[in-house]
């Protein structure tokens, strides 16, 4: 195995990166590093959508259950374990397949960004923290839109830290060194999406989705938490509060999770050198990847 060489496949949330990682990884001798801003965490596993032991079909997964929900789990911190994965991966004579829809994390591992060591504001951070989370957002998606794109924008703690920076040096800076390795960019654009999201997250909830928030607080994991951990567990906070019955749960659920899935496409739209393909398309991917691994 050329140990330069590595495939991303990303594309928005309930597009098959997955199913076709695991599949690329059986096919040409890969494990798979996931690039998911909650599946690092242990227990959001319903919620998240993280992949299982019978789905990962005998291929390691990496980034997976790394952090407790309770803790901090940043960009840098994946920079830093993604890139301990790869040269792992390397060391095996195994191909490495980063799979998933964080765009943040996968440009902060691919492309060596550089973290701005500035140290906290306490002004500013008193100021900010009497806003909302949607308060916060509004600020940020003013004040640079390209961090606004991939944030979540429900987890307080991220918004406030990302208008730390950008107060001090006027955008959270994207520090792109020279790439390290030779990369196949591979993203997958689904057809109908919204039925998808919608077929999914039933099935999430038959699985057990309010169940495992149930789970998650009873450990110890706090409401405010589990809301800065955003999408499902932000409405899981709010239906097991009883801030909202279970159908408006199920029904704003859906429409952010879309909403997320249309930033997501936006991002991975910007970016150069991605190759497109329909989740279908498995033999024109075969092709590409064959042509990548024989450069």
């Amino acid at each position: 195995m050329n140990k330069s060489k590595l495939i991303i496949i990303g594309g928005p949330t309930a597009s098959g990166k997955s199913d076709l990682a695991v599949s690329v990884a059986k096919k040409y001798g890969g494990e798979v590093i996931s690039a998911d801003s909650r599946q690092v965490y242990k227990g959001l596993d319903i919620g998240t959508g993280k992949i299982t032991k019978k789905e990962m079909g005998g291929i390691p997964h990496h980034l997976l259950d790394v952090a407790s929900p309770k803790e901090q789990f940043t960009a840098q911190d994946f920079q830093t374990k993604g890139g301990q994965a790869i040269k792992k991966i390397f060391k095996k004579n195994k191909l490495p397949i980063i799979c998933g829809g964080t765009g943040f994390y996968i440009d902060a591992l691919i492309y060596k960004t550089q973290f701005p060591s500035i140290p906290p504001n306490k002004t500013l951070r008193t100021k900010l923290e009497k806003k909302t989370p949607e308060e916060l957002f509004k600020i940020l998606k003013n004040k640079d839109p390209e961090r606004a794109m991939v944030i979540d924008q429900h987890n307080k703690r991220r918004l406030i830290r990302a208008l730390e920076i950008v107060e001090t040096l006027g955008k959270v800076p994207q520090l792109h060194k020279t790439l390290p390795y030779k990369i196949l960019y591979i993203a997958l654009d689904p057809v109908d999406l919204d039925i998808k999201i919608h077929a999914r997250l039933k099935a999430r909830i038959k699985q057990g989705l309010i169940k495992e928030g149930e789970t998650l607080h009873k450990k110890g994991l706090s409401y405010k938490r589990m809301r800065e951990l955003g999408l499902e567990y932000k409405y899981l906070a709010d239906l097991l509060q009883e801030k909202i019955t279970k159908e408006e749960f199920t029904e704003q659920l859906e429409k952010e999770i879309r909403r997320y899935a249309k930033r997501q496409m936006t991002w991975f739209k910007k970016q150069k050198n991605v190759l497109w393909f329909k989740p279908n398309e498995t033999k024109k991917i075969s092709t590409k990847v064959e042509k990548f691994l024989a450069l």
